[in-house]
């Protein structure tokens, strides 16, 4: 039996795309812990600009949300071909996975560390590697509640922002329905992290939680508008995966069961 469900072609293909999905969401939740500047990094000069009373705002982001559209695609195709609950299964999956994996940092930060591993590192410029590695992954409570908060409710409006323009253009216009509903579930998504972890639980004003949701809510925004090519790019792939016949019985009867509900 096992043999006949790796054959499966659209088996393999949920497995592949979930499996991308649940990797790039966990990747960018334990890279997240770091900071980046995207104009250093391109070799542009610093930006500096006042937003709402704030001064001295740039493109300091965290990397985290450089795996993070990946995951959005993700979410849109899988919606194409699997449906709502296609999304739903992955998205659960993927955010008990992700309390998992942080339940499992937190007990290898509390080994004993042994004394020469700790000091090991000392002539590379880390003289403690207990504590460099509780700092790298042992991200707090509240950033870890806020980031799944964040990702479940985004995910699930990703999903039903997609459906409705599917319902209302079925299989036309895929740059709108993948774009529009990133666009809306990243803004969500990026409100929810920013105003649970830095206003409520950092104690951040108003303001600069407002001004720094929209300086990373900007970067996101041209992210998506610039991987829409690739939407068309990986349904091109899939449909010459499945062949054009099955693939479209796939996109039909996950758009049924979405006219269903």
């Amino acid at each position: 039996m096992i043999h006949n469900i790796i054959r499966d072609k659209p088996t393999r293909l949920f497995i592949f795309l979930g499996g991308f999905f649940i990797t790039n969401a966990i990747l960018a939740e334990i890279i997240g812990v770091k900071i980046f500047s995207l104009e250093d990094t391109l070799g542009f000069s610093k930006a500096s600009f006042t937003l709402l009373g704030q001064s001295g705002l740039s493109f300091d982001l965290t990397v985290g949300i450089l795996p993070w559209p990946v995951v959005f695609i993700m979410t849109d195709i899988i919606n194409e071909y699997y449906g709502v609950k296609g999304v739903r299964f992955l998205s659960v999956l993927t955010a008990v996975l992700i309390a998992f994996v942080f339940v499992v940092f937190y007990i290898a930060i509390h080994t004993v560390p042994a004394e020469w591993w700790r000091v090991s590192q000392e002539a590379k410029g880390v003289p403690d590697m207990q504590a460099a590695f509780t700092q790298v992954v042992g991200q707090g409570m509240n950033i870890i509640f806020a980031s799944l908060t964040a990702f479940m409710i985004g995910q699930l409006t990703d999903a039903r922002v997609f459906r409705g323009i599917k319902r209302l253009t079925g299989e036309k216009r895929i740059w709108m329905r993948a774009t529009l509903s990133t666009l809306v579930s990243q803004l969500i998504d990026t409100v929810v992290v920013s105003y649970i972890y830095l206003y409520f639980s950092m104690g951040f004003s108003f303001p600069r939680v407002t001004a720094i949701a929209l300086v990373g809510y900007s970067y996101k925004f041209t992210v998506a508008i610039l991987c829409t090519p690739l939407i068309y790019w990986i349904h091109d792939a899939i449909e010459r995966y499945l062949g054009h016949e099955q693939a479209a019985g796939m996109k039909k009867a996950a758009l049924e069961m979405q006219m269903n509900r």
